[in-house]
C-alpha cells in the first residue's frame, strides 16, 4: 500500500543515487505566471525514472534478485532499471519497442542490461515482458503501475515543497501516470492547497480520456513524437491515485510540444525530451489555469534523439512565425528574383532557400512558381512581407 512513510523512505534510499535536480525560475518564458522548472533532464540517465526503478529494485528479496528482473520501456524507465541492475549486481532484460531512439537503446545497453527489441507500441513490448516473466521467473520492473515505484517518483514532490514552499501549482507530464500519480501524492498529503496538473501528447491521451469516461480506455493507436509518454492504456493504481489527487489532465498537440522544446532550448539552455517538455508546453498555451500563480513545470526528461532534433526544432520555428516559405506565381523573366528578395529584405526577413519550379502543368508556358525560404521574427512580420509583395504586384500561391 502506498504511504508517505513509503515516499520518505526512498527518498532516504536514493540519498546516494539520484540527483536532487535544480529547481531554476523560467523568468523570460511566460510573462502571465512565475514559472519554475523542476529539471528531472539533467537527472542522471536523464529523467526521473531512475527514482521509481531504483527504490523499487532496492525491496526485492535476495531471491528475487537472483532470478532477475525484466522491464517493459520506451527507453527513460529502461535506463533507470538498467543502472539499478547495474549497481545491485543483478540480471535485466528490458523490453523495448522497436521504434524507441537509437540512443535510448544504446544507453541501456551501455548500463549493462539485455535490450530485447518489440514490434508496436510500448503496450506491445508490457505483453512481451509479461511472457519473459512467465518462462525464466524474474520480476516485471513496472515502469508506473506499481506502488513502490510511484513512491520513488514521488520523491520529485518532496523536493519541490523543500525548494519552494509557496508554489501554487505543479504541471506535470502523464504517460501511464506513475511520475503524477507520485508528485501528486506526496504533494496533496503534506499540502493539499497546491493544484497539481498533469499534461499528456493529444495523440497518445488515454489517462484524459479515461478520466473524462470514469473508466480506464485502451487506445487504438498512439502517434506522437513525445515517445516517453505514448501509453495506450493507464494503469489500475495510477488512474485511482490521479482521480484522488490530481486536479485536471489536459493535452498539448505536437506543434506546442515542439515549440515548448525550442524555447527551452533557446530561452533557458535546456534540452528536453518531446515527454518531458508537455508540462511547459501545457503553461505557454494556456491549457492549465496558472495565469498570475506561482508554477513548479517537472521537465521529466532529456534524452531525445538527436536524428529529430532538427526536425522538432523547425517545427516549433514553423509554429512560432520564426520560420516560414512562400510560393509565388511569376512570369519567367529576368529581374523577378531581385524584386522579390528586395521586399524580403526591407522587410527584414532573411531568405534562406529558392526553388524555381518550371514544369508544373497547371502554370502558364510563361511562368514559373518561386518557392522561398525565409527566417522571420514573428507572424506579423510574415504577414507584412506577404503585403508588400501583393501590394509590388507579385501573386502569392500559398
Amino acid at each position: 500500500m502506498l504511504t508517505l512513510d513509503k515516499v520518505y523512505q526512498a527518498a532516504f534510499v536514493l540519498r546516494d543515487v539520484a540527483r536532487k535536480t535544480d529547481l531554476i525560475q523560467a523568468r523570460n518564458m511566460c510573462t502571465d505566471c512565475e514559472l519554475y522548472l523542476k529539471t528531472e533532464n539533467l537527472q542522471v540517465t536523464g529523467s526521473f525514472k531512475v527514482r521509481g526503478a531504483y527504490y523499487k529494485i532496492s525491496q526485492l528479496s535476495e531471491a528475487e534478485r537472483a532470478k532477475g528482473i525484466v522491464a517493459c520501456s520506451a527507453g527513460n524507465h529502461a535506463q533507470g532499471v538498467a543502472l539499478a541492475a547495474q549497481k545491485m549486481g543483478i540480471k535485466s532484460v528490458i523490453c523495448m519497442p522497436d521504434g524507441a531512439p537509437i540512443s535510448k537503446v544504446e544507453a541501456t545497453k551501455a548500463f549493462g542490461a539485455e535490450a530485447c527489441l518489440v514490434p508496436g507500441a510500448y503496450d506491445d513490448a508490457y505483453q512481451k515482458a509479461l511472457s519473459l516473466c512467465e518462462e525464466t521467473g524474474a520480476t516485471l520492473i513496472h515502469p508506473f503501475d506499481d506502488e513502490e515505484v510511484i513512491a520513488g517518483q514521488g520523491t520529485i514532490g518532496l523536493e519541490i515543497l523543500e525548494q519552494i514552499g509557496d508554489a501554487d501549482a505543479v504541471v506535470v507530464p502523464v504517460g501511464g501516470g506513475g511520475l503524477v500519480a507520485g508528485v501528486a501524492y506526496a504533494i496533496k498529503h503534506l499540502r493539499p492547497d497546491i493544484k497539481v496538473y498533469g499534461v499528456q501528447a493529444e495523440r497518445a491521451a488515454s489517462m484524459a480520456q479515461s478520466l473524462k469516461l470514469g473508466k480506464q480506455i485502451t487506445l487504438d493507436s498512439v502517434s506522437t513524437f513525445a515517445d516517453g509518454i505514448a501509453v495506450k492504456h493507464p494503469g489500475d493504481n495510477t488512474f485511482k491515485l490521479i482521480g484522488e489527487y490530481v486536479d485536471d489532465v489536459v493535452t498539448v498537440t505536437e506543434d506546442e510540444i515542439a515549440t515548448a522544446i525550442l524555447t527551452l532550448m533557446e530561452k533557458q539552455k535546456l534540452v528536453a525530451e518531446g515527454a518531458g517538455a508537455v508540462s511547459v508546453a501545457a503553461v505557454m498555451f494556456d491549457k492549465v489555469p496558472v495565469k498570475g500563480k506561482k508554477v513548479v513545470c517537472v521537465v521529466s526528461g532529456g534524452n531525445i534523439d538527436v536524428n529529430i532534433l532538427s526536425r522538432v526544432v523547425t517545427r516549433g520555428l514553423v509554429t512560432t512565425g520564426r520560420n516560414a516559405t512562400l510560393q509565388i506565381a511569376l512570369e519567367d523573366k529576368p529581374g523577378q528574383l531581385l524584386g522579390v528578395s528586395s521586399i524580403i529584405s526591407r522587410c527584414g526577413g532573411n531568405v534562406v532557400s529558392v526553388h524555381h519550379e518550371r514544369s508544373d502543368a497547371n502554370m502558364a508556358v510563361a511562368s514559373c512558381f518561386l518557392k522561398i525560404g525565409m527566417e522571420t521574427r514573428d507572424f506579423e512580420q510574415i504577414e507584412e512581407i506577404r503585403q508588400e509583395l501583393t501590394k509590388a504586384g507579385f501573386k502569392i500561391v500559398s
